[in-house]
């Protein structure tokens, strides 16, 4: 019976730290540089993003980042309080997750076109966001699971159910 229960706790502590591991801490730069197009995006289409960007608030920028002048750093402290919690969407250049909220931000704040892209530079990861509070999620919307995540979900509990019947 203990055997059985040891295998049972390592299961699911390997399901935890892959759920863990799929989260990011980081805004990536090419996700910041996503406004270019190439002339393939036929052959490149991309996933619609499972962030409600619409009906987010944007007030967490707008009141914060003005201008004319722009200052980098709130702006870019707006910026990553504001896209931070959706990092991991975002990061995913499969889907239109970063066109979308950069279309939305720019509609909102009327921003000049990569302001943030140019000024919210950190370092070779991107924007750092392990300092910021990830926990509003910008005006309570959720984000649906990412599909590692669902992945990982889904093959435990597949493996859950084996073991059972």
């Amino acid at each position: 019976m203990a055997r059985k229960f040891n295998s049972w706790f390592y299961l699911i502590c390997f399901f935890f730290m892959a759920g863990l591991a799929t989260s990011s801490s980081f805004i990536s730069n090419d996700a910041l540089d996503v406004h270019g197009g190439s002339g393939r995006t036929l052959l490149q289409m991309k996933k619609t993003c499972n962030v409600s960007f619409e009906n987010l608030d944007y007030s967490i920028l707008t009141d914060k980042c003005k201008g004319p002048q722009y200052p980098a750093k709130s702006c870019c402290d707006a910026f990553k309080e504001f896209a931070c919690p959706f990092s991991d969407a975002i990061n995913d250049l499969e889907t239109d997750c970063a066109s979308t909220m950069f279309s939305y931000i720019n509609l909102y704040g009327k921003y000049p076109p990569g302001l943030f892209a140019n000024e919210c530079r950190e370092d070779k990861n991107g924007l750092d966001c392990q300092n910021v509070d990830q926990s509003k999620k910008s005006g309570g919307v959720q984000i649906a699971a990412t599909q590692s995540s669902l992945l990982t979900l889904t093959a435990g509990l597949i493996v859950l159910l084996l073991r059972l019947f």
